[in-house]
């Protein structure tokens, strides 16, 4: 398939004539071949077939969709602007484009915490959260590709509900590991590197530096954005996901097979579990273990007993925590999806 397939249609002059089944049909052949390349470890065809992505026109589409009919829809950036009409989405699908494209600054916002303390989120423009969702759906492809086995969080057809499963298949056996460290990486979001992710993220370099310096707005003061991405772009979970995939193959190429350790992670939580008689484990250098990542994530970690976890049937670790009790229910073979 070339450019030519993605040829807009004569009959698309607003919004509601857009043929969705051939839209998202022609994206998901695009993906596919993305993933393919990406498997073979073809980087040259994965930067070719992404760049077609971002240029097409269904993809476009399919990026307005998202952002005017996600939960977000309503909330403005610094320009106060939302794409409520079908023209004003039309008018946006064809204004996507890439050349000479500049993000405007985040508007930051604090959200509370269950822990009583307050969560910043970085809310980009409509503009910009189009484009990063235009520019997510060929990213998506390569990060859903070389991601960690055991990796639950912010990623497609995936959620809260499986991550418990995953710990109960590991703990729920006679000789299954004894004991559960809980890790939650201090500040994920907040402090991964610039450069690091410029490097390793197969994505347009000039894109992705613009969206991590654009500074943020708060209180009328403009701020610059020296580290981390945004909490509230629809991109930096994936760009999150992609700086800690690895810590599992790390974990169980530095330990033996017969040390019996097991990986479960959700987003910045995760969950080594190994047995040993000791309630220090030893599990924890491989955790702290940078890889490759920004120094600035800490892991704090705290080794609890699963033996007398294992008689509460919701969970084992925080990422348990996560998942709406009454969407689970085990035995019934039913799994709720939790994580859209």
């Amino acid at each position: 398939m070339d450019a030519s397939c993605d040829v807009v249609s004569t009959t698309w002059c607003s919004w509601h004539q857009i043929n969705w089944s051939a839209v998202h049909s022609v994206v998901g052949r695009l993906q596919a071949r993305i993933a393919k390349a990406a498997r073979l470890g073809d980087w040259r065809n994965v930067r070719r077939l992404q760049k077609l992505l971002s240029r097409s026109t269904s993809a476009k589409a399919v990026a307005v969709k998202r952002v005017t009919e996600n939960r977000g829809r309503k909330t403005p950036g610094v320009d106060g602007e939302t794409w409520s009409t079908p023209d004003e989405k039309w008018s946006a699908v064809i204004d996507l484009r890439v050349d000479g494209y500049q993000p405007k600054p985040l508007r930051r916002v604090h959200i509370p915490k269950a822990n009583g303390g307050q969560r910043p989120l970085g809310i980009p423009t409509m503009k910009d959260r189009a484009m990063q969702a235009l520019f997510l759906q060929s990213l998506e492809p390569v990060a859903e590709t070389t991601a960690d086995p055991n990796s639950y969080g912010f990623r497609p057809m995936r959620s809260t509900a499986d991550a418990i499963v995953q710990c109960r298949n590991a703990l729920g056996r006679g000789h299954s590991p004894q004991w559960v460290l809980d890790a939650d990486i201090k500040g994920c979001f907040d402090n991964i590197d610039h450069d690091w992710l410029a490097k390793h993220i197969p994505l347009d370099k000039d894109v992705l530096r613009r969206w991590l310096k654009a500074g943020v707005v708060e209180k009328g003061r403009l701020f610059p954005t020296d580290a981390g991405t945004p909490q509230g772009g629809i991109i930096s979970p994936a760009l999150a996901n992609m700086t800690l995939d690895g810590l599992e193959r790390i974990l169980k190429d530095g330990l033996p097979r017969r040390a019996k350790v097991n990986f479960v992670r959700y987003a910045d939580d995760c969950a080594p579990r190994r047995r040993t008689r000791g309630r220090k484990s030893s599990v924890q250098p491989c955790c702290t273990s940078d890889g490759g990542r920004p120094p600035e994530a800490g892991v704090q970690a705290q080794a609890s007993n699963h033996r007398q976890r294992r008689r509460s049937r919701a969970g084992v670790v925080s990422v348990a925590e996560k998942a709406e009790p009454d969407s689970v229910r085990y035995g019934s073979g039913r799994r709720t999806q939790v994580n859209r």
